[in-house]
């Protein structure tokens, strides 16, 4: 384990709540960390899918001379996969990684609370939900936080860790230095709707949709203004095609409902895309067209 900070309290297991696309990330770092790691899913085949990415994003780190296969052997040894949310319960660290529905996480801590005979420090992977609103029923609200990575997660180095109005000073030494172990450079926000990186990235992102549906340049040189112009790694078109439209649609109308600025109201074009099934590279079609790894832009 890392050095811990004097307040921090020691972390061996963690659980990872959801296999998706956040959580399998998750999973594969705290197991590359030395963390043994439950990955669970109550839908088998989810949890299938996202070990085997986690398989196929170990073998891509070996091709690419970042990883050796002893290395891979190791990660994937930490981890344990569960269709069953109680057997969590044993883990010293608990990552939520599911949709992003307030009384899903409620729930989710709840069935942990009820199962578990231990104290254990709750992270949210929120990206814009209340960390205070999910842990208002909680036993233990200073236990919980959250902790908001990036996506790809075996990749970015941003973890947000955010402080609910209860949330202890000892659990955000804790899950801080996690994240470092796990590689990352934590950032500590204040429990704000958006925090700091959805609420940037949200209103950037919506405003070249606005542009986008103005005619004012194509999807790819709008992005091209920002990797070229601003040295970003992804624009923010292709980034919310990775994201998903309908995730992008739920943290907009969450934002515009809890800050009442045009800034996040939710663009027109966006709306009827979410409608039409066109979600992104997730369905293959979004701002770009992801089929046969296409990226053409007039999708739209």
């Amino acid at each position: 384990m890392s050095t811990l900070g004097s307040g921090s309290q020691k972390i061996e297991t963690i659980a990872v709540i959801g296999a998706g696309t956040m959580g399998h990330g998750i999973a594969q770092v705290a197991a590359g960390s030395g963390f043994r790691v439950l990955l669970s899913d109550l839908d088998r085949d989810s949890l299938s899918r996202g070990i085997r990415t986690i398989e196929k994003n170990l073998a891509k780190g070996i091709q690419l001379g970042k990883l050796t296969a002893k290395d891979s052997e190791r990660t994937l040894q930490q981890i344990h996969g569960t269709t069953t949310l109680e057997e969590c319960a044993v883990a010293d660290l608990i990552i939520e990684a599911a949709p992003e529905k307030l009384d899903l996480k409620r729930e989710i801590l709840h069935k942990l609370e009820v199962a578990s005979d231990r104290p254990f420090i709750f992270a949210s992977n929120t990206s814009s939900l209340s960390i205070t609103a999910i842990a208002r029923d909680s036993k233990r609200p200073a236990d919980v936080t959250g902790m908001h990575f990036f996506n790809p997660v075996h990749l970015m180095r941003l973890v947000e860790v955010v402080v609910g109005k209860e949330t202890s000073v000892n659990t955000v030494e804790t899950v801080t230095d996690v994240g470092r172990q796990m590689r990352k450079e934590p950032i500590i926000v204040k429990d704000v709707p958006g925090f700091a990186s959805s609420r940037l990235g949200v209103a950037l992102g919506l405003e070249a949709m606005r542009m986008f549906e103005q005619g004012v340049a194509s999807a790819e040189d709008i992005d091209k203004a920002m990797e070229l112009g601003y040295n970003h790694p992804m624009g923010p078109l292709k980034l919310t095609d990775l994201v998903g439209l309908d995730v992008r649609l739920n943290i907009a109308e969450y934002l515009y409902r809890e800050l009442g600025t045009d800034n996040f109201r939710p663009p027109e074009i966006l709306q009827r895309m979410v409608k039409q099934g066109k979600l992104g590279k997730k369905t293959g079609l979004g701002f770009y067209d992801w089929n046969n790894d296409k990226r053409d832009s007039k999708s739209s």
